[in-house]
């Protein structure tokens, strides 16, 4: 049966899956379409092993599936709704890294 998480608990959940650039560069490729873990570590140049750890991790933060394919199993996002929330994200950090308000970011490391 499923449940509705809490808001704060899905921006956790969210939060420490884009916490890892690999995980943030399997979202990215489901993004694109859906793939078996063989390709995803081919494409990714890291090994299947990782790459499982790494796919469990995403499941278990509910934002990847499995599809059975055959005797194959494909990954996909858990929801359409990810790929766009995605784009949203990578959109808006590229906009306010290219616009830095704070005159001291380079010498704090804020903003």
């Amino acid at each position: 049966m499923l449940t509705v998480a809490p808001d704060i608990e899905v921006l956790a959940r969210f939060g420490r899956a884009l916490a890892d650039p690999i995980r943030c560069r399997i979202l990215l490729a489901l993004r694109q379409a859906a793939a078996y873990p063989a390709d995803l570590a081919d494409a990714l140049g890291i090994s299947r092993t990782r790459l499982s750890n790494h796919l469990a991790c995403l499941r278990d933060c509910g934002l990847v599936v499995t599809a059975p394919d055959g005797r194959r199993t494909r990954y996909e996002l858990a929801d359409v709704r990810l790929g766009h929330a995605l784009d949203d994200l990578r959109t808006a950090v590229v906009a306010i890294e290219t616009d830095r308000t704070c005159s001291e970011a380079d010498e704090k490391g804020c903003c």
